[in-house]
């Protein structure tokens, strides 16, 4: 297997600059996919290491100075991702001050496809002692300290990133986060991988949230949300308007609010594999998220139909919990338990569907999953799923 080191810290070893083709490895009787890596200049983003994956059909990007998240892609021409107010991203994480505006400042680099929330807390700002916890935690600010290409020689040919992330300080946090992005030749899907691996000698836990962002084509007036719900719960009085119509969006409206529902989705087999998927109005492009409940218990909808120019998107987000503050989802149970030798893993794959057919399949999918058992929709906030509610 072919296999490039482009970062690796422990040995001093940085490329500033790469790129690998197909046929560079003699692979012509495939589509012809593709692996750059550059260091972007200029502006809040100087200094970011950015890798683009072309595999003929889907590219997207990813950013290791940014925890390696992903940062836009493109299928069959259609934007994956969203339209932020953060137009001069991927913005670097020493502009980042996640102390900043009462604990969001998190919010001055969002803007990717997918970014991940924590690792050793998730969710809103709160305070502990004499300790303030920031929004989402850190890991999307922290620059991996490893990164490989990988290419398989036989077929079905998977080009794979692999980085190393640590979340790591004296008497903290002690995790470190390996993750595997893989893709294959003209595939409509990627799927994320991570491994999360305790660096210390004591027992710990971890909190762990995919927040995927997405917004037009796959998002207008008239989409939905298709998914196997068991249970929803609004998190606000806001969410709770809108609760009737949770899986439908509007059109942009300025200034709107956001809204945030917390679910518990229907799963099959040992693992709990499950779906969610957003798909346009006239149901020919979709976005679906396939995960496992057993890794990845929690689901979170987030709503945001703001302006175009505000950040009109939606956030399908599978978690280890929900984010409320993570005191509270701690004394719930909700994270990963991380013990000295073990490692936590979950594994998230997109996909993206562009013909009618294909939407209707996965609309089945959803369909014969929801025969489990009805829908239980909370008009309120209630607990378990939202602190200090009835």
């Amino acid at each position: 297997m072919p296999c490039f080191t482009l970062t690796d810290v422990a040995r001093d070893l940085w490329i500033d600059s790469f790129a690998v083709h197909a046929a560079d490895l003699g692979q012509l009787d495939v589509p012809p996919w593709s692996v750059t890596k550059r260091t972007l200049r200029g502006g809040r983003r100087d200094g970011v290491d950015l890798i683009r994956v072309d595999n003929g059909r889907l590219s997207f990007s990813v950013v290791p100075t940014r925890g390696m998240g992903l940062w836009r892609g493109h299928y069959q021409g259609n934007r994956l991702g969203w339209r932020s107010p953060v137009l001069d991203g991927p913005v670097h994480p020493r502009l980042v001050n996640q102390e900043g505006w009462g604990g969001l400042g998190w919010l001055d680099g969002f803007d990717e496809l997918m970014v991940r929330c924590g690792l050793g807390h998730n969710g809103p700002p709160y305070r502990e002692g004499d300790r303030t916890y920031t929004l989402h935690g850190k890991i999307a600010n922290l620059p991996a300290h490893f990164v490989s290409v990988q290419i398989d020689e036989a077929p079905p040919h998977a080009i794979t990133i692999e980085g190393q992330v640590d979340e790591a300080h004296l008497f903290g946090v002690q995790i470190r986060l390996t993750t595997r992005i893989t893709t294959f030749p003209g595939a409509n899907r990627l799927i994320v991988r991570d491994e999360l691996t305790p660096l210390g000698d004591s027992p710990g836990q971890a909190m762990l949230l995919y927040h995927w962002n997405f917004g037009p084509p796959y998002l207008d007036e008239g989409a939905r949300l298709v998914a196997p719900i068991k249970t929803l719960v609004p998190q606000t009085a806001t969410a709770a308007e809108g609760v009737g119509r949770f899986d439908v969006y509007d059109a942009p409206q300025p200034g709107r609010a956001e809204q945030v529902y917390h679910t518990e989705l229907h799963g099959e087999g040992p693992d709990g594999r499950t779906l969610a998927m957003l798909r346009n109005r006239a149901g020919d492009r979709a976005v679906v998220l396939r995960f496992s409940k057993e890794q990845l218990p929690c689901f979170t909808l987030w709503k945001r139909t703001g302006g175009l120019n505000e950040g009109y998107v939606t956030g399908l987000e599978p978690a280890t919990n929900y984010p409320n503050p993570s005191p509270f989802e701690r004394s719930r149970g909700r994270f990963a338990p991380l013990s000295p030798g073990q490692s936590f893993v979950a594994e998230t794959t997109l996909e993206i569907l562009d013909t009618p057919s294909a939407v209707s399949s996965v609309e089945s999918e959803v369909f014969a999953l929801q025969r489990l058992g009805p829908p239980t929709i909370h008009p309120t906030p209630v607990e378990p799923f939202v602190p200090g509610r009835g």
